[in-house]
């Protein structure tokens, strides 16, 4: 539909689409006092009222010598609604719309609609405001040396925090609407000449065959633009932290900004990212290297600790120590479960108050969860149901899963762990063995957008290893990551050299 040229026509048709709502606010008023009759749209608690109160309603509405002469120049002007957009209205974006549709979602986005009497077209007034979250310490991901700012919820309040990390010409932002409903803005970021070109297109083509009603958070975007749906690991990373962004669009990724949600997805995701944190790289390159040695270490012990205890404890008895394995079988000696079974209740009912904690009240929940463990534990123990040994096994596991600085790679693992422990407790060390083999392999064929996920291990670069399992000094990094980015320091890559990228069908 069309904008007539009845102003009351206009307004009525607006109050209809959204069924009278009253929180749409229409203000009629006349120009000076002239016999011009305008009318201003918008959503209540959406918009700036400062805004519109200073650039759009004073210099019409207010009875000075100006708005007289104007209001006689717009009776005479052949195109009034040019004039005010050019010579009237202050606002910091103007643009014109002829269609009720159009009108709306600009009005329900949060800016404002300027109707005119006899004129069938309407202003758009960007007067975006509101109430929103201010900058905050992140929560999800917290450091000890490091900003201590993160994303909010206002997708112009996080680009701008980007911008203010990377000040070049050459960051790029690409913005559009997914969901049908919804309309939430989407905003792809990257650096023109250092990302993929191939990788940016590609990411283009995913969104734009997005069809969904609505996209609520960055999640929605997350599992209709990732590689495999088929797997536990994560092969698009996310994160609150403007500074972890802005580094990895430094190195030639690229930053997916949903509108609504202070997480930040980045593609492409490599395996050994999930293992670096921001703050490996504020502090010196011995202690980061130590810590990250350590992040490795745990995601052995998280993924294979109860499954190798079972399985040392039931086949391979030799292996223990003499005095270790009596002291394992005293502990066990009025225990009625075998250790599979043991184990197993130990992890369900940890996953159960780990769960528990995270989803009650913080007043209580971190009490809840340290409480719960210590009662559960020492009274499973002394009623002789499991054995301390297995207490303690279990809460090193647990331990172990919180060290990683990405929350959906230990997801992973607390889901890969229990298939490890049935295979452990039915076939032993070869079950284990034949365990990770199957996680290798799988993890060697998967990509993300077109990157091999296990880079730089395989395919194997030699340039990479600076920061995969070590971080080597400052001054030694100087290259970006050949699996990222083929524009080393700005420069192409000779053209002749073969890709490791394959085409995503």
């Amino acid at each position: 539909m069309t904008v007539s040229n009845n102003l009351s026509q206009n307004v009525s048709i607006m109050k209809e689409m959204v069924g009278n709502s009253p929180d749409l606010v229409i203000k009629e008023f006349l120009i000076a006092d002239s016999s011009i009759r305008m009318a201003v749209v918008y959503t209540e608690g959406m918009v700036d009222k400062k805004i519109i109160d200073e650039h759009i309603l004073e210099p019409l509405m207010s009875g000075t010598r100006r708005s007289a002469e104007l209001a006689v120049e717009l009776l005479g002007h052949p195109d009034p609604i040019g004039m005010l957009k050019e010579t009237v209205l202050t606002v910091e974006s103007v643009s014109e719309a002829a269609d009720y549709e159009t009108l709306l979602l600009a009005v329900l986005s949060g800016d404002s609609v300027i109707f005119m009497e006899n004129t069938s077209r309407a202003i758009i007034a960007s007067t975006g405001g509101g109430e929103y979250r201010g900058v905050e310490e992140p929560s999800a991901q917290s450091l000890i040396r490091g900003p201590r700012e993160g994303f909010t919820e206002s997708l112009k309040t996080n680009i701008a925090m980007i911008r203010r990390k990377i000040k070049d010409y050459r960051l790029w932002t690409e913005s559009r609407e997914i969901g049908s409903v919804t309309r939430t803005r989407v905003t792809v970021m990257y650096l023109k000449g250092v990302a993929d070109d191939s990788v940016v297109a590609e990411l283009r083509r995913r969104l734009d065959r997005i069809d969904i009603n609505g996209i609520l958070e960055s999640g929605y975007i997350e599992e209709y633009i990732q590689d495999e749906t088929w797997t536990p690991f994560p092969t698009i990373t996310n994160s609150e932290r403007p500074d972890s962004i802005a580094s990895g669009l430094l190195e030639g990724r690229v930053a997916i900004l949903v509108d609504g949600t202070p997480f930040v997805l980045m593609v492409p995701a490599l395996f050994v990212q999930y293992f670096q944190s921001a703050e490996d790289y504020y502090h010196r390159w011995d202690i980061s290297t130590l810590i990250r040695m350590i992040r490795y270490l745990c995601f052995f012990i998280a993924l294979s600790g109860p499954s190798l205890y079972v399985a040392i404890t039931t086949f391979h008895q030799e292996m223990i120590p003499t005095n270790l394995l009596i002291s394992l079988v005293s502990q066990r000696e009025g225990v009625p479960f075998p250790a599979f079974i043991e184990a197993l209740m130990m992890e369900v009912t940890f996953e159960i108050l780990r769960e528990a904690g995270i989803r009650m009240p913080r007043a209580v929940g971190s009490a809840i969860s340290i409480v719960g463990t210590l009662v559960i534990g020492q009274a499973a123990v002394e009623a002789g149901i499991v054995s301390a040994a297995m207490v303690i096994v279990v809460s090193i596991t647990a331990m172990s899963s919180f060290v990683f600085p990405a929350y959906n790679m230990s997801i992973s693992i607390r889901i890969l762990r229990f298939p490890l422990m049935v295979l452990g407790g039915t076939f032993g060390l070869f079950g284990i063995i034949v365990g990770f083999i199957i996680i290798v392999l799988h993890l060697c064929t998967l990509k993300s957008f077109g990157v091999p996920y296990m880079s730089s291990f395989a395919p194997f670069h030699l340039s990479d290893q600076k920061d995969t399992l070590f971080r080597l000094p400052r001054w030694m990094m100087g290259a970006r990551p050949y699996v990222i980015s083929r524009n080393q320091n700005e420069m192409p890559i000779n053209q002749e050299e073969p890709s490791i990228r394959e085409e995503v069908s």
